[in-house]
């Protein structure tokens, strides 16, 4: 078949593609992300076919059920949870995070748990396999049946995998290993997808789960195009604070399982260790105080409670400091131009920082409330009432609207000892014992914040 040899240029940041070069990405706005690739437009064949393709080989439905194989189960149940209950055989998989966050640890610690019953292999493309020994080490790795290899080329890779003899490979990283038959250097958009389309066929075709490994650009997004988040089966995020605190797994995407569940994690001496009470660890340290208030929040499906802190503090410059760690900083001014609004709190010429006791990033508006009750805490200097844990999400007129999980979130607390939860008026049902229902902000901050 004839093929004629052309030149495109593709974003590295949202692969859109240009057929010439220029200094800006049209459409993501990103400045000197376009990377020249090379491709071949395919020519009318001789005899004039233009697509010599064959009949496909069809199966019905219960056909292909019937074959299915087990899940491979680690026995990290935290792990296992997010994966949907084990990784699919077959299966691509992509697990994503931020430099030191602990992906190598954690794959280290599941492919040993899996090779207790299936064949395993660990590739490696940015560390020796004396490195990664001595992670192992570290991480006490019983003998079993993991065996590791370093290599950067996607050919000897897929030529392993197509072998058959393992259930599990992983590969670490996607963005070092490179294809022959792509020019371009590891990391570019050209050699992340055709490796990705190489090794995802390798793996359909002998029913091996694969495991790859992600980087993240400084947004926090997944490095790469996004054909690459759409070519796998499932998409997984370790977050957390690389210098401590706990770290949380969540699925981002998944084919065969839910996307609401989340896996923590602590990481301690000898590897990430699964964290059975995470809102009795949140709140072991907590010293009751203004500013300082609960918040029942959801990990995936799971309840969990975790501290609030905010200092309020009149500011030395003529333009107020905001500052937020664990929430969104954009979710944090809305708020507060809200309760300034609404309430007889005077904010403008005040800094206000605000923090998430644990290394937790709170994306749900159910933290919403607590946020509004932190800051009116640290402001006036007064206490939630004891005993107390907050929920609920705070429109811009004040009022207090409904969540999911309420009956979690209010169970949840009742067993780590709170007394009263403050919510949103239940729309209908019976009100639960333990609930305050709120309907404003204003209302709550009157009724709920006493003095020292």
């Amino acid at each position: 078949m004839a093929k004629k040899l052309s030149v495109r240029y593709v974003c590295s940041n949202c692969g859109a593609i240009y057929s010439a070069w220029a200094g800006r990405c049209t459409e993501c706005g990103e400045w000197n992300t376009l990377e020249e690739e090379a491709v071949t437009t395919a020519t009318t064949m001789p005899g004039g076919a233009l697509f010599p393709g064959h009949l496909l080989s069809t199966q019905t439905v219960d056909a292909s059920t019937a074959k299915d194989q087990a899940r491979l189960v680690s026995g990290i149940a935290e792990a296992d949870s997010v994966f949907g209950g084990g990784i699919v055989a077959g299966s691509m998989n992509l697990l994503a995070g931020e430099p030191g966050i602990g992906k190598s640890t954690l794959l280290l610690q599941l492919a040993s748990a899996v090779a207790r019953d299936a064949t395993v292999l660990y590739v490696s493309g940015e560390e020796s396999a004396h490195q990664i020994g001595l992670r192992a080490a570290r991480l006490s790795i019983a003998k079993n049946h993991l065996e590791l290899a370093t290599s950067t080329s996607t050919d000897d890779i897929v030529a392993t995998i197509l072998k058959g003899a393992y259930r599990l490979v992983v590969v670490d990283s996607i963005q070092t290993i490179t294809t022959s038959a792509v020019p371009a250097a590891p990391g570019t958009v050209s050699q992340i997808t055709n490796s990705t389309i190489a090794i995802m066929q390798a793996a359909k075709q002998t029913g091996t789960a694969v495991v790859l490994v992600g980087h993240v650009t400084k947004e926090g997004n997944i490095a790469g195009p996004k054909v690459l988040e759409h070519v796998v089966d499932v998409v997984l995020q370790l977050d957390g604070d690389r210098y401590g605190g706990f770290k949380v797994l969540r699925a981002v995407k998944n084919r065969f399982g839910s996307t609401s569940e989340a896996g923590i994690f602590e990481m301690v001496g000898d590897g990430l260790k699964q964290v059975e009470n995470p809102s009795a660890s949140l709140l072991a340290e907590r010293q009751a105080s203004d500013g300082s208030v609960v918040l029942a929040t959801i990990e995936g499906s799971r309840p969990l409670l975790v501290e609030v802190q905010a200092l309020v503090n009149k500011t030395s410059y003529g333009y107020p400091k905001r500052a937020a760690s664990g929430i969104d900083f954009n979710r944090l001014n809305l708020l507060v131009a809200m309760l300034e609004r609404r309430t007889k709190l005077e904010l403008a010429d005040k800094d206000i920082y605000l923090n998430i006791v644990g290394g937790l990033k709170i994306t749900e508006p159910a933290a919403d409330l607590a946020v509004c009750m932190a800051i009116g805490s640290a402001a006036k200097g007064m206490q939630l009432k004891d005993n107390a844990a907050v929920f609920g999400e705070v429109g811009l007129s004040g009022e207090i609207r409904h969540v999911p999980f309420a009956e979690k979130r209010i169970a949840e607390a009742k067993k780590m000892g709170f007394d009263i939860v403050i919510g949103p008026v239940p729309r209908t049902g019976k009100k639960p014992t333990s609930l305050s229902g709120v309907s404003d902000v204003r209302n709550a901050l009157n009724q709920f914040l006493k003095k020292d």
